[in-house]
């Protein structure tokens, strides 16, 4: 037994711990919110491949999926084990997401390692083999990741969030001891093969390569489905983002997606389709310069209809499944940012964002919300958990034999 009291220690945005009873209550309410499924129980659960499982939008469609969706199968993420340290967040929350499922009924394993590497693939390949009757009816695709090694060549890439032609200023929002700052920060250009790098880690290759394995093994389902989480976000964070190096790999990510799609449909008569979702605050958004801030302006904009990521990831699945049809825009991509880039919404945060100043933040931003949401990344600021009591750090990672 490993107990003690946790408190946050913050670098920037990062934290050095996590409190695994935080994590736990953070799955919890995540599965409150998302309803109850308006169709009868098919009379065979979708199996449900979900690839970045742990974290930010793939925990949402895990969970989303899990409780909404009726899906069992299997999650693949990376994680640090409890050590010198906590465990890391997502390392609590899938110990919490599994053992929901358990008590719900689902049939859902969790693997921790490298899910770029062929071994994964192997061992997802062989667990729908054995255990889930060899048919993969959905595959949820949400891997972020610095750096990719490709299986075939042993060459290691790394990803880089870079301006393309030219350095980029932007306003940023950081919190020096709690205290709310706004700063411009400058990002040099992409330089070399820092592009090519990128998409080689963040574009659709490895998506690719899932089906590929997958399909060589005759483990997709008729009508199998698949999706890839991605984001497109506001002109203010264009330049370091959609317009950047990160830009290029979503834009390689969608035509991946649109050349699935006619394979599937041929093969399996399936779909593939990317899914762009609207802004939230997770451990990936904020290393992005002006995110933070803009995130923040959006929630002091919106307020309470900013639409949390497992309330988004709850439409893809209704989509997926059919409870909804598939509302795909000219470009074969699910819409799920409508409510961000209404062009009011997007005016309002045009003028707060050239208002923003660290006199003026305060007001213009929704800064108590932000912190919060930040600190709920690794279990922290949760109502009704007991920060000033003990707590068990040495979690197990869920038994896939269970």
């Amino acid at each position: 037994m490993s107990e003690r009291v946790i408190i946050p220690r913050n670098r920037g945005f990062l934290s050095i711990d996590s409190h695994p009873a935080g994590c736990e209550r953070v799955v919890e309410d995540m599965w409150q919110a998302v309803p109850s499924s308006p169709t009868a129980a098919p009379d065979r659960a979708p199996v449900a491949l979900v690839l970045g499982s742990s974290a930010g939008y793939g925990l949402a469609a895990t969970i989303a999926g899990l409780a909404r969706a009726g899906i069992r199968g299997i999650g693949v993420c990376f994680e640090k084990a409890p050590g010198r340290r906590t465990g890391t967040a997502g390392w609590y929350r899938t110990a919490a997401t599994a053992d929901l499922a358990r008590r719900h009924g689902r049939d859902m394993v969790f693997l921790n390692g490298d899910a770029f590497s062929d071994a994964m693939k192997d061992q997802v390949a062989g667990l729908l083999q054995q255990r889930f009757g060899g048919q993969l009816d959905y595959l949820i695709y949400s891997l972020a990741a610095p750096r990719r090694t490709d299986p075939d060549t042993g060459v290691t890439y790394a990803s880089v969030l870079k301006p393309i032609g030219a350095a980029h200023r932007t306003k940023t929002l950081v919190f020096d001891e709690n205290v709310p700052e706004v700063r411009e920060v400058e990002s040099p250009a992409a330089e070399g093969d820092d592009t090519a790098q990128t998409v080689a880690v963040m574009g659709g290759t490895d998506w690719e390569r899932w089906i590929d394995h997958l399909a060589a093994r005759e483990l997709l389902a008729d009508g199998f489905k698949t999706a890839a989480l991605s984001y497109i976000g506001s002109s203010l964070t264009g330049a370091i983002y959609r317009q950047g190096t990160i830009g290029v790999a979503k834009a390689h990510l969608e035509e991946t997606a649109r050349t699935l799609d006619e394979r599937l449909g041929k093969l399996v008569g399936g779909r593939a389709v990317t899914s762009v979702n609207g802004a939230a605050v997770t451990q990936s958004s904020t290393a992005i310069p002006g995110i933070a801030l803009y995130v923040g302006l959006l929630r002091g904009v919106v307020g309470d209809a900013m639409v949390p990521p497992v309330g988004q990831l709850t439409e893809l699945w209704d989509q997926l499944t059919g409870v909804r049809p598939l509302d795909l825009d000219d470009e074969g991509r699910v819409r799920l940012d409508t409510w961000e880039l209404d062009p009011g919404v997007q005016a309002a945060i045009t003028d707060r964002w050239n208002a923003a100043t660290t006199s003026t933040i305060s007001a213009l931003a929704d800064l108590d919300w932000f912190r919060a949401e930040v600190l709920r990344l690794y279990g922290f600021a949760v109502p009704d958990v007991d920060y000033t009591a003990p707590v068990e750090t040495d979690i197990p990672w869920p038994d896939p034999a269970s």
